[in-house]
């Protein structure tokens, strides 16, 4: 009998496998990065389905089988239906990015938070400030990863995972120097 574990994720993406099945892209609190099987989520029926779409946040069930991971039950914290185009296309960017970089399964909380939170700020309605959400969500993901050195901005925007007020204000005051930081370390990355 195989453990079952609960957590949170947030989809990055997914591709279609046989009739109505997908291998879902999952970024989790507990885990990090997991690449899992979701038997049946295309189906009109299943109830997994709306909590599995990409770009969404889950409370999911995973199992790890021999096979490898396994979505065992879904239950949906936020979907992307209010976001604007502009945000979804944010957070397809920072999807790709993170899976671009990360191989392999390792917990990583601040990245989960920053990518939670960066997600929880596109979706809400209106988010004008999308482009500076992007931005600070790709230096924390580069910060967290560690091509980003805190230090190099001498800044509290890395201490926190916040995307509100006065951290946004604080970063579009940085934007030309976080800009040449993030495109410097993408460059480093060889991707």
């Amino acid at each position: 009998m195989y453990a079952k574990y609960q957590t949170e994720a947030v989809v990055l993406g997914s591709r279609n496998m046989n009739e109505a099945d997908k291998i879902v892209a999952l970024f989790t609190r507990d885990f990090g990065l997991v690449q899992a099987k979701a038997t049946a989520v295309r189906s009109e029926g299943s109830k997994m389905r709306y909590a599995l779409q990409n770009f969404s946040r889950a409370q999911v069930a995973l199992i790890k089988g021999a096979s490898g991971w396994r979505v065992a039950g879904a239950v949906s914290i936020s979907n992307t239906p209010d976001a604007g185009g502009e945000a979804l296309a944010a957070l397809a960017r920072v999807s790709q990015l993170v899976l671009r970089l990360i191989k392999g399964e390792e917990r990583n909380e601040y990245l989960f938070a920053a990518l939670a939170d960066a997600h929880a700020a596109l979706v809400q309605k209106p988010c004008d400030a999308w482009a500076t959400i992007e931005l600070m969500c790709v230096a924390r993901i580069l910060y967290s990863l560690g091509y980003l050195s805190f230090e190099a901005f001498e800044t509290a925007l890395f201490s926190h995972t916040a995307y509100v007020g006065e951290h946004l204000k604080e970063a579009e005051k940085l934007r030309e120097k976080l800009l040449a930081s993030v495109n410097r370390a993408m460059g480093e990355t060889h991707l």
